[in-house]
């Protein structure tokens, strides 16, 4: 088994090789999530990409490539790189116990427009509808509304990634993102795997996943390609 630094370094090739395998499409020896899933792509090889991409462009007309510091290289007469996001990694080092007050529920498929609506009036872009199959999902409720809710994207034997952290514009600044990121730690403790979390360089959010018990480990960087049209 690889273990879990060399996972944690291409989170999305081995990912794509185990827990989502039944998510991969693979092309010249470069890994993608089904578009319908998620538009993520993975490489060891740069000088495999290019052609890769030319394929999987066929299916989407965008992805990212996500790497800690190799550079994607692309056919630059059908594809044009629209933005690199610096990100980076982080993992749960210590569990900060924090009380949790609010009502938390698992997210069934009943919900899977609200979790959509929700992601997508909060962070547009890039969410699709089946990423509901990637992990599971928990939310907070008020006055029958869903309004908070904390996801999970990639994964594998040994650790889940939390993700798709958002809250409703009318209720942020009340802890309810907190309450779901601590809850969704424990939930993966619970299965013996490691939390980890990805965002941007810089984001206010980080000093909020430190108090949580996260620590900072690595660049993880997105590159968002998308078809050029004729």
């Amino acid at each position: 088994m690889i273990d879990l630094e060399h996972q944690l370094k291409n989170p999305v090739w081995h990912s794509l090789k185990e827990t989502h395998k039944e998510f991969a499409v693979e092309f010249n020896g470069v890994q993608f999530y089904n578009p319908e899933i998620c538009t993520f792509g993975s490489f060891f090889d740069e000088t495999k990409t290019a052609k890769a991409s030319n394929e999987y462009l066929k299916t989407s007309d965008e992805f990212f490539f996500v790497s800690e510091n190799q550079t994607p290289i692309i056919d630059d007469t059908k594809v044009f790189l629209e933005k690199k996001i610096d990100g980076c990694q982080m993992v749960l080092n210590k569990l900060i116990d924090i009380q949790i007050t609010e009502r938390i529920v698992l997210l069934d498929e009943s919900f899977i427009d609200e979790i959509y609506d929700l992601i997508w009036l909060v962070m547009p872009g890039y969410y699709q509808k089946r990423s509901f199959e990637m992990g599971n999902y928990y939310g907070i409720f008020k006055n029958g509304q869903l309004v908070s809710i904390a996801g999970q994207r990639m994964q594998t034997n040994l650790f889940i990634e939390v993700s798709a952290v958002v809250t409703h514009p009318n209720y942020t600044r009340k802890g309810l993102a907190k309450q779901l990121i601590a809850y969704n730690t424990k939930e993966i403790l619970k299965e013996n795997k490691t939390p980890i979390l990805h965002t941007n360089k810089g984001n206010l959010a980080i000093s909020l996943y430190e108090k949580l018990g996260y620590t900072l480990t690595r660049d993880m960087n997105w590159w968002l390609y998308r078809k050029k049209i004729s």
